[in-house]
């Protein structure tokens, strides 16, 4: 694989607007969780999208918006931290005819940087064309981005077009990652990650958002069998229960699709064990952040 661009491209918006689906998009794989519930992403993650002779380390970063715990603030200052030292950025927003105050702090903050910067106005499948053109224009009074890409992370509608003005962007490098590698995020994240995503698309708004998940052991036997122990901890003892399950049911579901999912991560049988615990107000204690891989 012959190299001859590369760089970095921060990818950033409010909670929701479609970041991690668009970086998944981008990098051809799912090496972020998506779910339709803001706040999904908590940790910034660098995905790789090869195409010789340009490489593009996307990162993907959490939605921004106003922190009410340690957690949040640790999120918030990740996504500023992240528009630092990078050659491209891309904000994206849902196509609301209006910026908001989320929206101009991190246009702001681009502009600080400056460096190019890219409007991408995602969602465009769940509203007509001709809807478009007061998004356009009421972003163009905000800032002069380098364009201005109406397109759907989803479908994938417009998702090229952007990369290829991201690629020009790049500048002459070696490649920053070695060939094959889509992620910075070790085997274990990953995993972490594909639970918490089933938890919260399994449970209500308030009990995902208060859990987190560790994994104690992950190996694999002589026989291939991939054996993975992993606890999730939450805040509250009434979450304890919710997550569980009458009759374990609910553990049981989660954990079968997130067994589904890891099965075909790593092309094999996985046998997937989930633990539950209980830490109060884990996202306001320092020390409980660290454990769980924070920096508060």
């Amino acid at each position: 694989m012959l190299i001859e661009r590369a760089g970095v491209v921060a990818v950033i918006g409010r909670p929701n607007a479609g970041k991690s689906t668009l970086v998944n998009r981008l990098c051809g794989e799912k090496v972020a969780i998506v779910t339709p519930k803001p706040q999904t992403t908590r940790l910034r993650l660098c995905a790789v999208r090869n195409r010789p002779p340009v490489q593009t380390a996307l990162i993907d970063t959490p939605g921004f918006h106003t922190p009410r715990t340690k957690l949040g603030r640790m999120m918030v200052r990740t996504v500023r931290e992240s528009v630092h030292g990078v050659d491209a950025a891309v904000l994206v927003i849902e196509p609301v005819p209006s910026a908001g105050d989320i929206e101009r702090d991190l246009i702001a903050q681009c502009k600080r940087a400056d460096f190019p910067f890219y409007l991408a106005i995602n969602k465009i499948d769940t509203l007509p064309r001709e809807k478009l053109l007061p998004v356009i224009a009421a972003y163009q009074d905000e800032a002069k981005f380098s364009a201005i890409l109406p397109l759907s992370a989803r479908t994938g509608d417009g998702v090229e077009a952007l990369a290829a003005l991201l690629e020009k962007e790049m500048p002459p490098s070696p490649a920053l990652f070695p060939e094959g590698m889509v992620t910075d995020q070790t085997d274990r994240v990953l995993v972490a990650e594909t639970v918490r995503e089933k938890l919260l698309i399994c449970l209500d708004d308030e009990v995902p958002h208060g859990a987190a998940v560790t994994v104690e052991r992950l190996g694999e036997r002589k026989d291939g069998l991939v054996e993975i122990e992993a606890v999730v901890t939450c805040e509250k003892e009434s979450h304890k229960g919710i997550v569980i399950g009458k009759r374990g049911a609910m553990l049981k579901k989660i954990g079968s699709l997130a067994r589904a999912e890891l099965e075909e991560m790593y092309d094999g049988p996985v046998f997937l064990k989930l633990w539950v615990r209980v830490r109060e107000g884990w996202r306001d204690n320092e020390g409980q952040l660290r454990n769980f891989g924070f920096r508060p």
